[in-house]
């Protein structure tokens, strides 16, 4: 208990003071001193690794000058003196050397790396030194947090041609190292000078404390808050109007402390139990306080002491219309900084009135209500594209049914291709409604899979002979290529089928006469079974690519119309993957073909994956 009392003394205070001081000093001095050190070792450390990818790119500049490395082709021999030049000549503990040909290609690397010769290196910095881009570094920490610095030199041929590039990569080991004995030498240093200040701290200290024993009491009780004592004036000099100073300070200190918990009990209770974001700004407009939901919605870290125009990103007069109208809301976009994410806020505020004062802040409550708008979007489209897809059959059927109607009846050549044109647009509405239905109970989840064991050679087989007709009036070769590997899978067969229909049917509309249609199948990493459905067709252009899923999405809006498309096959399509717990992928070229790929993950018999 003495000795507590002791440490809580102004004599430490001041002994700690001169202590800090001391320890401050050293410490500039410390980290001016280090850091100039380990700039200078690792200036070295950099220069001494830039002369070895000189060095090493000038011998390496004969054996690649002839261009017989570079292109792949070279004896066995050459690579190997550039192995011996790189493990005898510039060997280092812990460094990776690489010789590189103009494509990236290792020729020749460090014995411990020998397994890269032959491969390729894509590291910027590879492409930067074959461009000619000299002395190119960097520093880099690996898996095990080892920093490492990455040099790249241009080996060029005599004529000032890039025909390859030397890649080292070396650990600073030994730089740490020295910096560290350094930093001990600082540390039993300042060790030393702490020690000897302590003692002089003492004896000077001492001199001065003595008088204020007694308020250094009185202060460790206010410090452990019982603020209803009071500190004794003992005598008018420089103690006593410093304990006067201390018992007024005492009470103020009381009552504002009261008066704040009192206030944050109430804040704290009001924002902590508020699921939207709250931001209060006074009345000058800048942000005062605000909660974690706020923030989270505004994408910031903190908002207090920003201006509420900046923070919401609204124009003044914007705000004050707001405040002044009350009911009357703001909406907002935000973007995440990479811009994949965006969200939609609704902001409303209220003004805080203080009698006699007028308006004295703002409260702005913000609620997110991005999904909400989702939805209304994807409702509007879809009632939208229903409406569209099912107006054209209809007028179509009303056109034919009043010329029917006016006369046509009477000409059985006439009526009869009328009859013909009705019947085709009642079938297409039968497709639309079916396929809208097939959709509905996809996302609803009530379409259950009925997984069975499926040859898939067999499968694929079927499909080509199911469409082999259509394919013969066109001229279009199929072909059906099964990995050896692949054999059965565990898949419900009849949704796979209507996959496999809706690709093909597609293959086949957009591809030319005489075109070529592949059916391919085979195992990835993991077991995966990717199937592919590959047409050397017109293609899509890029900009329709991000699209292609969506529903009543069409390329080509009009012939897809006079195929007899729905623009809900390749949606029905993702959406029987998706169910299988696979993904489903397009890739395309215009004028090229379109290769459509979905990927079903290994399945046990009982339908669990594996």
């Amino acid at each position: 208990m003495k000795g507590r009392r002791w440490f809580s003394t102004i004599q430490v205070k001041l002994i700690a003071i001169y202590m800090l001081l001391i320890l401050i000093a050293i410490q500039l001095i410390a980290v001016y001193f280090v850091s100039t050190v380990k700039s200078s070792l690792t200036d070295t450390f950099t220069n001494s690794l830039n002369d070895q990818a000189r060095a090493l790119a000038v011998l390496a500049s004969d054996k690649l000058a002839e261009g017989a490395l570079a292109s792949g082709n070279a004896p066995e021999g050459d690579s190997i003196s550039l192995s011996e030049y790189v493990n005898n000549l510039f060997s280092r503990s812990g460094a990776e050397l690489q010789v590189l040909d103009t494509s990236g290609r290792v020729l020749a690397t460090s014995e411990a790396y020998s397994a890269l010769i032959g491969k390729k290196n894509t590291s910027q910095m590879v492409s930067q030194a074959l461009q000619g881009i000299p002395d190119n570094e960097q520093d880099i920490l690996d898996e095990d947090n080892v920093r490492k610095k990455i040099i790249t030199q241009p080996i060029k041929s005599p004529d000032n041609r890039v025909i390859g590039a030397v890649y080292i990569v070396a650990q600073m080991t030994e730089v740490n190292a020295t910096v560290g004995r350094v930093n001990q030498i600082f540390v039993s240093g300042t060790l030393i000078a702490l020690g000897l200040t302590g003692v002089l701290g003492i004896i000077l200290a001492h001199t001065i404390t003595s008088p204020i024993k007694g308020l250094t009491r009185q202060a460790e009780a206010v410090a452990e808050g019982r603020f209803d004592q009071q500190v004794p004036v003992l005598a008018d000099d420089e103690i006593g109007r410093l304990s006067e100073a201390f018992n007024e300070m005492t009470k103020r200190l009381r009552e504002a402390l009261s008066v704040n918990e009192e206030e944050n009990e109430k804040l704290q209770s009001v924002l902590s139990n508020m699921s939207d974001g709250v931001i209060a700004a006074d009345e000058h407009g800048t942000v005062m306080v605000s909660n974690r939901r706020a923030l989270e919605l505004l994408g910031v870290e903190e908002c207090e002491g920003c201006r509420l125009t900046d923070v919401l990103e609204l124009p003044q007069e914007r705000l004050e219309a707001l405040r002044g109208t009350r009911g009357l809301a703001a909406v907002l976009m935000k973007e995440s900084p990479d811009g994949e994410e965006r969200w939609v806020l609704r902001v409303t505020l209220s003004p805080i009135n203080r009698r006699g004062n007028g308006i004295t802040g703002t409260i702005a409550v913000l609620q997110d209500i991005t999904e909400q708008e989702k939805l209304d979007q994807s409702r509007r489209e879809f009632v939208a594209n229903v409406s569209h897809e099912l107006r054209t059959p209809l007028t179509t059927i009303r056109s034919y049914a009043e010329a029917l109607d006016d006369g046509a009846l009477g000409e059985p050549e006439l009526s009869g291709r009328f009859v013909g044109v009705i019947r085709n647009e009642t079938e297409r509405m039968i497709r639309l409604v079916t396929d809208l239905l097939h959709l509905s109970r996809l996302d609803s989840q009530q379409s259950t899979l009925r997984r069975r064991e499926t040859d898939i050679a067999e499968m694929l087989d079927e499909v080509a002979d199911r469409f082999s007709v259509q394919m013969r009036k066109k001229g279009i070769r199929a072909v059906v290529q099964v990995d050896k590997r692949v054999g059965q899978a565990v898949l419900d067969r009849d949704q796979i089928d209507q996959v496999l229909d809706n690709l093909m049917s597609n293959a086949i509309k957009y591809t030319l006469e005489g075109g070529r249609i592949e059916l391919s199948a085979r195992l990835q990493e993991g077991g995966a079974l990717a199937v592919s459905v590959k047409d050397s067709g017109i293609g899509i252009p890029k900009r329709d690519l991000s699209r292609i899923f969506d529903r009543f999405y069409r390329v080509d809006k009009a012939r897809s119309r006079e195929m007899g498309g729905t623009g809900l096959g390749l949606s029905i399509a993702r959406e029987m993957i998706k169910a299988h717990g696979g993904t489903i992928t397009l890739e395309s070229e215009l004028d090229v073909g379109t290769t459509v790929t979905f990927i079903l993950p290994q399945v046990q018999e009982k339908g669990e994956l594996a």
